[in-house]
């Protein structure tokens, strides 16, 4: 049985699509602009960034993008990661098995990527609560590029409101995010 915490309702939906970050179609150039540990929100962020010859220090993957199935050349090219962890996250939730991983990812040696079975789109909120400061939360601004988010106390408190705001057990959310 799937541990759901939190879900995201309609209402929130919107406060999600703005960027909380600069948007970049360069990779390179994003890699320029950071400095510090990279976890990484999605497929497409997680191929561009390792084709560009940096492995981000934790990756969330689900073999989709804009719920269409990725290209087998982006799944193969997901691979040399130190340590590999599968987790079940249904679409538009945050499960506390997500959770756990990811923190023990974060704070773990080396490098580790994370397969969600469902939808790693909302993993981007608690990987900044979880982050230390100055750490970089690289995920998908679909059609536009990649949203680059360092982080900081301010983009922290925004992110724990809008977990806060989700339907569900926040308090426990913030219990396993140590926060």
């Amino acid at each position: 049985m799937v541990d759901v915490l939190v879900e995201l309702q309609k209402e929130l939906r919107g406060e999600l699509k703005e960027p909380l970050g600069p948007v970049y179609t360069d990779t390179d150039a994003l890699l320029t602009d950071t400095d510090g540990p990279i976890i990484a929100v999605g497929d497409i962020v997680t191929y561009h960034l390792l084709e560009a010859g940096y492995r981000p220090d934790v990756a969330l993957v689900d073999g989709k993008t804009k719920r269409e199935r990725v290209e087998r050349e982006i799944l193969d090219a997901i691979e040399g990661f130190d340590s590999r962890r599968e987790v079940e996250n249904p679409p538009a939730t945050l499960t506390a098995e997500l959770l756990e991983v990811l923190v023990g990812a974060i704070d773990g040696e080396g490098t580790t990527v994370i397969t969600v079975v469902g939808e790693e789109d909302l993993a981007a909120l608690p990987a900044i609560v979880a982050a230390p400061e100055g750490a970089a939360v690289v995920y998908g601004q679909p059609d536009e590029g990649m949203v680059l988010v360092t982080v900081d106390e301010t983009l922290r408190a925004e992110c724990r409101d809008l977990l806060e705001r989700m339907e569900g057990d926040s308090e426990r959310v913030f219990d396993i995010l140590g926060v």
